[in-house]
């Protein structure tokens, strides 16, 4: 780090949380207002980093309870395979980022989208396939459907 003119001089509000959290001391817990004894049974302040895009993206579609998985079995009650194009998994992770609470978010934002698209799937008839994009997500459209082959007598 230089110092004196050349020095990079950065004020209290240009750092992050990320930043300061693994600087917190048990002291600083109990200028915060957390009882002594409290946090003497804290035997290490830990403290985590925010999630990152490739995390949140990887919450949305890897565990093997993710919340697009849980949607795609949903749709498969209704017998229509649902499908996300890769797009419009980045706007809900980048919309999830821009409200900065982490997982929770991504829950919100697929619910706001499908609530409506999953309550008026029962009335829609001959349904093979709902594609969701990214226009869903950001122009409230409606999803891509694919209709199921008639069966000719």
């Amino acid at each position: 780090n230089p110092m004196g003119f050349g020095a990079n001089i950065r004020g209290k509000k240009e750092f992050t949380v990320d930043e300061y959290l693994p600087l917190v001391e048990p002291d600083d817990l109990l200028k915060f207002g957390l009882i002594p004894e409290f946090i003497g049974r804290l035997p290490v302040v830990a403290t985590l980093h925010s999630l990152d895009e490739p995390a949140l993206h990887n919450i949305l579609t890897a565990p093997k309870n993710a919340i697009v998985k849980q949607y795609k079995k949903l749709f498969s009650y209704e017998g229509v395979e649902l499908e996300f194009e890769p797009d419009a998994l980045k706007v809900v992770v980048s919309k999830a980022m821009e409200r900065r609470t982490g997982a929770r978010a991504l829950r919100s934002i697929m619910e706001e989208m499908m609530l409506e698209i999953m309550y008026n799937l029962p009335g829609r008839q001959n349904i093979a396939k709902c594609t969701i994009t990214k226009d869903v997500i950001l122009k409230k459209k409606e999803p891509l459907y694919s209709m199921k082959e008639r069966k000719s007598a």
